[in-house]
């Protein structure tokens, strides 16, 4: 078993990371390998990898214009190698322990208004009602759809999910009767959502019609199906919501994130306190939850500018 594959396993066994982060690195990895030793097929001597190694390897990546976040990512990704490879005693130092990365701009999150997510939630029925009209003896299906994915997008606004989150829900996930949603975040941490009115009530109608269209076989079966049964993917969700975007007159950059960060403004303009919209979101660290205190901020300067005659 070489290095790389047991470094991955440790990851995952020991360090709880979870399957995308794991990729991830496999990738970074990968890259490194594959530019700083073309020529071999199947490098392990990773004694020869030092500081200047490191240093020409950001230098490359600045040559093919990577953003500093995906640099970060990279770095961050190659020092956990290391780290594990100094630990296992096969190199004798971690050539990206001391190695210093761009400084990561400030990039406020994109999100919506109020008015702008209340357009969108209104947009499955509108849209699927149309392609209902365009595609006779689908109505039904269409129907389901909208029911659906309204009550996904009212669950990730109402909570703060991330969309592989809301993916990933089982149907014993959902308590209807004291509104929340036990959700299982990055690291497997689990931590509840609280469900708003809305959101209740979208998911009650959506689990009614999901129990007809697909009688639950136990509590594990998947919360959010297709019309064939099977767990929604993030894919198709994303496809629909294109579609939704385009029927609320909204930009098609908008995303499922995008909502998240919604959710997590909207709470700390109406009071909300930082740490509990930190717990809400479920990030590790309060500083992670802070960039939207920043958005928060821009945001009340610009109506101060617009409203105040000496501004």
């Amino acid at each position: 078993m070489n290095d790389l594959k047991k470094f991955l396993e440790y990851m995952s066994a020991e360090r709880n990371a979870s399957i995308h982060t794991i990729k991830a690195y496999k990738r970074d990895i990968e890259q490194f390998m594959a530019l700083m030793f073309p020529d071999e097929k199947s490098f392990e001597n990773w004694s020869e990898v030092d500081i200047y190694c490191a240093r020409s390897l950001v230098a490359k990546f600045s040559e093919m214009e990577l953003d500093r976040a995906s640099i970060m990512r990279k770095i961050s990704a190659l020092r956990s190698f290391f780290s594990y490879l100094e630990r296992e005693s096969v190199v004798e130092r971690n050539p990206f322990s001391g190695l210093t990365t761009p400084k990561r701009g400030k990039r406020l999150p994109i999100l919506m208004s109020f008015e702008e997510i209340i357009r969108l939630l209104e947009a499955p029925f509108k849209y699927q009602i149309t392609a209902g009209a365009n595609s006779p003896g689908r109505e039904a299906d269409n129907q389901f759809v909208a029911i659906r994915d309204t009550a996904m997008m009212e669950l990730i606004y109402s909570g703060g999910l991330r969309i592989g989150e809301a993916i990933a829900l089982n149907v014993n996930a959902i308590d209807l009767i004291s509104d929340v949603v036990k959700v299982r975040g990055k690291g497997k941490q689990e931590r509840l959502c609280a469900l708003g009115r809305p959101a209740a009530a979208a998911l009650r109608r959506y689990m009614g019609e999901r129990q007809v269209r697909v009688p639950s076989k136990g509590v594990v079966a998947p919360l959010f199906v297709n019309v064939s049964g099977q767990r929604l993917t993030a894919r198709t969700f994303q496809r629909n919501m294109k579609n939704y975007l385009m029927t609320a007159g909204l930009s098609h950059d908008l995303t499922p994130h995008k909502i998240r960060h919604s959710f997590a403004t909207h709470m700390l303009d109406s009071g909300a306190d930082l740490r509990s919209v930190q717990e809400l979101l479920g990030h590790s660290s309060i500083s992670t939850t802070q960039i939207y205190t920043h958005v928060s901020s821009e945001r009340l300067k610009s109506v101060y500018r617009k409203a105040h005659p000496h501004a």
